[in-house]
């Protein structure tokens, strides 16, 4: 049976409509954006055979690609974008939500903070995340992308941002993709050259957080090495 042979009550669109997006599943909601599905599955059948795939998890699913979603009958490229912008418009309000002047007094802290940020990345990103004196963030800054394995860091434009915007405490944050939790030299080097330069301006850097991974980071602050 086609959704559109459905009693209105069960229909995504009309169920919405009528209940609220809280009474949706997962799957209906996905089958909402889909529209429709394959001459032999319906939107919502299609959406649970995603889903299912995804192990049911919606963190999963927003790293599929386009051509991912290409793969299954009834997904061409229109749709294939739909469901990627949606899924990045959720990860765009969670950012906005963790970004609503949190306390950043600690490196479990920073870490939840900076996950968001990293989380699926296959190249290494660098950031500056910059707070006042209670420890409340300003304002977080994208410095560099890069390879698999590195990315140059401009200290110039580090300390412009920072005094731009009256910091008074800075921390840095990048990624490891292999998930390497040490620390390279070159992570030693722009840490100290960045400590001592943000010194003269009466800026304290209290940490340098490396994302490795979901569950796995390394702060300078946490080994005594800032």
């Amino acid at each position: 049976m086609k959704i559109k042979d459905w009693s209105d009550a069960d229909k995504p669109r009309e169920k919405l409509e009528q209940f609220g997006k809280n009474a949706l599943s997962d799957a209906e909601l996905l089958a909402i954006i889909l529209g429709s599905g394959s001459k032999n599955e319906s939107a919502l059948d299609l959406s649970k055979r995603i889903l299912k795939d995804a192990d049911h998890s919606i963190y999963n699913l927003s790293k599929y690609t386009i051509k991912d979603l290409q793969k299954y009958k009834g997904i061409g490229t229109a749709k294939a974008i739909g469901i990627v912008a949606a899924l990045e418009l959720g990860n765009r309000k969670s950012s906005e939500i963790i970004e609503e002047k949190p306390t950043l007094n600690s490196s479990q802290k920073i870490f939840q903070y900076i996950s968001r940020y990293f989380d699926g990345l296959h190249v290494e990103h660098f950031y500056l995340i910059l707070l006042n004196r209670s420890l409340k963030h300003i304002k977080t800054i994208e410095i560099s992308v890069g390879g698999t394995t590195s990315t140059i860091v401009d200290s110039k434009i580090i300390m412009k941002h920072a005094i731009e915007n009256l910091a008074s405490v800075a921390i840095l944050a990048h990624n490891h993709p292999s998930g390497n939790q040490n620390p390279s030299q070159q992570d030693d080097d722009i840490t100290t050259k960045l400590k001592n330069g943000f010194a003269l301006f009466d800026i304290k850097l209290i940490d340098h957080i490396i994302y490795c991974g979901q569950n796995a980071y390394y702060s300078y602050a946490d080994e005594g090495r800032i």
